[in-house]
C-alpha cells in the first residue's frame, strides 16, 4: 500500500493529515488535512557515513522528507546529497525515490569532498549515467566498464554534478544534465566539479556500474508515495507491475529515440501515471520534458504501456 505525493488522491489511497503549522507544500500552496485521522507515519534515519539514529515523521513531500531529516541531525537541508534505503553504502539499486516502504530505515548521505576533474571527449559517449534526488541535485549512478569517465579514477559513482564548464547545474533535472554533456563538442576537454557524498572511515571500492539489487520497495504493511509537488498518500500499488511498464517503456525509447534511460522511462510513467487520457499525458509530457519533442506516435505507445498497468490493478 504505497503513500503517494500527488495532488489528487485515488480511490484506494488515503491522504496523509497535516497537523497545524506544518509547511506549506512543494508548490508554495497550503496542503489540507484528511476529515478524518491519519496514520502517524514514523521512520527512523542515520547519516550514511555515521550517526546516533533519529526520527523523522510529518511529512509530505520529498522536499519535506529532506527538511525533516535535516532537523533531526542539525544540519541543512542542503547538505543532504540523496538518500539510500536500509543500507548505509553508496548502492544505486537502493536510492530512496518517489516511495518509502513502511518498515525502511533511511540513511542520508551528506556532502563530503568537492574535486574538479578535467575530461577530454574522445567519443560521443562518455559512459555513464545520471539520475538525480528530486530536490535539486543530479549525481552520477553509473560509470560503464571502459569508457571515457572510467578513466577518470577520481570520478565515482555517487559523485553530485554541481557544475559543467563553470556553469552552476544545481536545480536541473537529470535529463537535462545528461543532455548538456551530450552536448559538449567531441575532441575538447571540458571541466566539471563533482561533491562526493561524505564517508565514514572505512575504505570501499568504487563501483562502476549500476548495482542491482533487491527490490524493497512496497514491502511490510504499505509504501509511503513521495512527489516533488502534491501531499503523500498511502495507497495499494504494484510495485512488480510498475517496475514492468517502466522497463516496456525503456524498450519504446530505445525504438523510437535510440536511447534506453530508465530514468527517463520512470519519469514519463509518473507524468502519465495519474492522467486519465492520451491528450492529458501528452501536455504533462510537454510540461516535463518539452526539449525531447516526442512525435505523436511514441507517445501513444508509451500511454498505452501505462494504460495496461492501470487495468492491471496499478
Amino acid at each position: 500500500m504505497p503513500l503517494r505525493l500527488r495532488g489528487k488522491k485515488k480511490a484506494k489511497s488515503k491522504e496523509i493529515g497535516r497537523v497545524e503549522g506544518e509547511p506549506t507544500g512543494a508548490g508554495g500552496g497550503s496542503v489540507s488535512a484528511s476529515p478524518t485521522p491519519a496514520h502517524k507515519l514514523v521512520f527512523h534515519a542515520q547519516l550514511a557515513h555515521g550517526s546516533a539514529t533519529g526520527r523523522v515523521e510529518g511529512f509530505s513531500s520529498i522536499q519535506e522528507l529532506y527538511a525533516k531529516i535535516a532537523d533531526a541531525f542539525e544540519i541543512s537541508p542542503s547538505e543532504i546529497l540523496y538518500c539510500t534505503l536500509n543500507t548505509h553504502r553508496v548502492d544505486m539499486g537502493r536510492l530512496l525515490g518517489e516511495q518509502l516502504g513502511l518498515q525502511d530505515f533511511i540513511f542520508a548521505h551528506v556532502k563530503g569532498i568537492k574535486k574538479e576533474v578535467n575530461v577530454y571527449k574522445s567519443e560521443d559517449s562518455l559512459g555513464l549515467t545520471i539520475t538525480d534526488n528530486g530536490v535539486g541535485y543530479a549525481f552520477i549512478k553509473g560509470i560503464k566498464d571502459g569508457g571515457i569517465i572510467d578513466s577518470v579514477k577520481t570520478i565515482c559513482v555517487g559523485d553530485h554534478i554541481e557544475s559543467i564548464n563553470g556553469e552552476n547545474i544545481v536545480g536541473w533535472r537529470h535529463y537535462d544534465v545528461a543532455k548538456k554533456l551530450k552536448e559538449l563538442k567531441k575532441e575538447e576537454l571540458f571541466t566539471m566539479t563533482l561533491i562526493e557524498p561524505k564517508k565514514a572511515f572505512e575504505i570501499e571500492p568504487r563501483s562502476k556500474a549500476e548495482k542491482s539489487s533487491e527490490e524493497i520497495i512496497g514491502r511490510g504493511r504499505g509504501t509511503l508515495r513521495l512527489r516533488s509537488k502534491g501531499p503523500a498518500t498511502l495507497e495499494e500499488v504494484s510495485s512488480e507491475t510498475k517496475a514492468k511498464a517502466i522497463e516496456k517503456i525503456d524498450d519504446v525509447l530505445e525504438l523510437y529515440m535510440g536511447i534506453r534511460d530508465i530514468d527517463l522511462a520512470t519519469t514519463m510513467f509518473e507524468a502519465g501515471q495519474d492522467k486519465v487520457n492520451p491528450d492529458e499525458f501528452a501536455v504533462a509530457l510537454d510540461e516535463t520534458l518539452g526539449d525531447f519533442a516526442f512525435p505523436d506516435e511514441f507517445v501513444f505507445d508509451v500511454w498505452g504501456v501505462i494504460g495496461d498497468a492501470k487495468r492491471r490493478g496499478l
